[in-house]
């Protein structure tokens, strides 16, 4: 009878035999077993090894080589990694409380080790093994002081042994305290901070002896990953992250319970923004470029400290010209406080290259990126979808569409100031910006397909079943629609936008190039053209007008319920813009609509953007838009044309589809004779269309109540 044992499981009674003299058992142990010795010897060979090193000669005078740039396409250095406070402390001038905070967060075993952490090092490996990524790290302050002082920051295993050689051989050179003292010099800590010392200048304004316990361990917080806990790009990580130092400190014993409660619930108090940012002229496309590099592989740590030079996309001049543009036009409508924004973001549609990148008027006073980050609703800018699905299903920009009254539903749109014009060619209702014959198309089509398409051309934020989004009413990002927009531009063909060209190391070595641009082909170019075309008359002839750069160029604007929102998207063959502009607190913005401050920016932008390629049209097919002529309708004539526009300036309430660029600046009846007839809602009976069903094997979407939604403009 062969040998076994026994173990208990957990329920009583209840056991399993496992043949310990099992061939496959034993040669499985006896594997595990010499591993487990040559991974013993290896390591200490490894550590004799270090242990032999000679030490680093003139290693007190040393300082880092702190010079990745970044770069706009012609070259233009837009932001450099140098330090903005560099100035060396004592360790005896660091308060002994932020001494901690860092041992603990970084290298709780800094005093113990001889500059590496070797069953750290092995522990980490394997939790990262099982793990298939990076989620322990095994650098201790030595060697993080190492890499900063004198390795690139390639991620090889040749660097990390290097690593581990330098940090022991500055062990032997200088003593625990001054490594701390170099690291506390040295150490990136965010939003142009090298030091502690300007770490505490820039986030609180303080000397490092004015700090408190909570401000000290938000700075200790920060090696790990600065731009991502850095308070002034998110508070909100800041302190989760700040609390976690507070609750190492406890665990280790350097401050009580009580100290430790009544920090995590201070209040994170800032100074204002450095004035280093004052000097950077696209702080919000850097932070995109950071992000892209992070993708890429590179760690904030490596872009700071590695001597990289970054060329990015962007269009520097066009770049400047939209940073002006912002504020000039703000101020003139009146727009001067902080919650007054705008955000703007331009692409090729040829090849994705970002030309321009603002995600709000000042950086100083808010990191907020209104580009990528903020979703507000996109008013009639989301019409395109809705027509651009009607053209898929077989409409014709000719085709005649009813500009009167329509109730979907419990669901009944209205125009914009309640203004009606009977039957008028689709490419007119787009034109003009018709609510009620958008919802018509919806209708006809079906919800599903305009939200298919928007999905397929770029789209990602969450679309509701609902009829209402033929106004606009689903919220959006300026980025995804301008994104959108540029399938429009490129000939049916979606392309994604990139912002870094090329990567070089600090002695010219190309370490990464932009492949060619992903592109898909989304749309049939006969779609495309047929868009553009309508599309070229909103900017020749109806709601943006003041977006007309004398060159082809196509668009729409956008406004939503109360002007709370107001847009500008449109494109040249070469170049797509998007322009948002509204409040930070969701307000309503009075009389602004997406053919004024956004069509204004627009224009201002792209001027300098297509300088470049001159007068270039689209190379598309013929789209012939056949001219119309009103029948049928009451219109008003010059005079009462005259006067319905002055009560619409009186009441601050313009129609998008006559909106003016200054109401000095053309003649009202002249406006309103370039668009169409109109005639009053009370003269035009309401008309009933069959709502259509939702079939409850369509759940891919929910469906929500019909009920009133933001009037598109």
């Amino acid at each position: 009878m062969g040998n076994y044992s026994i173990p208990r499981n957990r329920k009583r009674g209840s056991y399993k035999r496992v043949n310990v003299d099992n061939p496959a058992v034993g040669f499985i142990t006896t594997a595990v077993v010499f591993a487990l010795g040559v991974v013993l010897a290896g390591m200490i060979a490894f550590k004799l090894y270090l242990m032999s090193l000679p030490p680093i000669k003139n290693l007190n005078s040393l300082k880092p080589n702190i010079v990745t740039t970044f770069c706009a396409g012609d070259g233009q250095i837009i932001k450099t990694f140098a330090a903005y406070t560099y100035s060396n402390v004592e360790l005896k001038e660091v308060p002994e409380q932020l001494v901690k905070a860092l041992i603990a967060t970084e290298d709780k075993n800094f005093y113990k080790h001889s500059g590496y952490d070797m069953f750290g090092l092995v522990r980490s490996m394997v939790a990262n093994a099982l793990a298939g990524k990076v989620v322990q790290g095994a650098s201790t302050i030595t060697q993080q002081l190492s890499r900063i002082l004198f390795l690139s920051n390639e991620r090889t295993f040749t660097r990390k042994i290097k690593e581990l050689q330098v940090a022991a051989q500055i062990e032997k050179t200088i003593s625990k305290d001054k490594i701390l003292e170099m690291y506390l010099n040295n150490v990136y800590l965010g939003s142009g901070a090298y030091g502690v010392k300007g770490a505490a200048r820039i986030y609180f304004n303080k000397n490092l002896n004015e700090l408190t316990l909570p401000e000290m361990a938000l700075i200790a917080g920060l090696p790990q990953a600065p731009s991502v806990y850095s308070p002034y790009n998110n508070i909100k990580l800041a302190e989760k992250r700040r609390n976690q130092v507070l609750l190492r400190m406890y665990k280790m014993r350097y401050i009580n319970k009580e100290t430790y409660e009544k920090a995590k619930k201070e209040p994170i108090k800032l100074s204002t923004m450095p004035v280093m940012y004052a000097t950077n002229k696209a702080p919000y496309f850097c932070d995109y470029v950071m992000k892209e590099l992070q993708k890429l592989g590179f760690s904030e740590d490596d872009i700071v400290n590695g001597g990289y030079k970054i060329i990015t996309t962007l269009d520097y001049k066009a770049q400047i010209k939209a940073n002006e543009a912002i504020i000039k036009n703000l101020n003139a409508w009146g727009m001067n406080k902080d919650i007054n924004q705008a955000a703007v973001f331009s692409f090729s549609p040829i090849d994705g290259r970002i030309l321009v990148y603002a995600g709000g008027k000042d950086y100083t006073k808010s990191q907020y990126d209104r580009v990528t980050q903020s979703q507000r609703p996109s008013g009639s800018a989301f019409k395109p979808f809705i027509y651009t699905a009607a053209i898929e299903k077989g409409f014709s920009p000719n085709d005649m569409l009813d500009d009167m009254p329509v109730k979907i539903g419990n669901w009944t749109p209205r125009n914009y100031g309640n203004k009606y014009r009977g039957k008028i060619p689709l490419y007119t209702a787009l034109m003009v910006s018709s609510n009620v014959c958008a919802a018509r198309l919806m209708d006809e089509i079906g919800v599903r397909p305009v939200i298919q398409l928007a999905r397929v051309m770029g789209i990602s934020t969450p679309i509701p079943f609902d009829y209402t989004i033929a106004l606009g009413s689903n919220s959006v990002k300026l980025y995804e629609m301008t994104r959108a927009f540029g399938v429009f531009a490129n000939g049916g063909y979606k392309v994604e936008p990139y912002a870094i060209e090329r990567i070089e190391s600090s002695r010219g070595t190309v370490l990464y190039e932009a492949k060619k641009a992903r592109t898909s082909k989304v749309l049939n170019i006969n779609t495309a053209a047929t868009m553009t075309a309508i599309m070229k008359t909103v900017i020749t002839s109806g709601t943006g007008r003041a977006a007309n750069i004398g060159k082809p160029a196509a668009g729409k604007t956008g406004t939503t319920d109360d002007s709370k929102d107001a847009y500008f998207i449109g494109f040249t063959p070469d170049i797509v813009t998007g322009v948002w502009v509204g409040n930070d607190d969701n307000s309503k913005m009075g009389g602004i609509t997406g053919g004024t401050i956004p069509a204004q920016i627009w224009r201002d932008v792209m001027l300098v953007a297509t300088e470049p390629y001159a007068n270039s049209d689209f190379e598309y097919p013929e789209v012939i838009l056949n001219p119309f002529k009103a029948s049928g309708v009451k219109v008003i004539n010059q005079n009462d044309a005259k006067k319905s526009f002055e009560e619409d300036e009186d009441k601050s309430s313009k129609d998008e589809d006559n909106e003016i660029i200054k109401p000095d600046s053309v003649n009202p009846a002249e406006i309103i004779q370039q668009t169409l007839p109109l005639v009053k809602k009370k003269d035009i009976p309401t008309v009933e269309v069959k709502q259509e069903r939702i079939e409850p094997a369509q759940a891919n979407y929910a469906p929500i109540p019909l009920t009133s939604a933001p009037v598109g403009q």
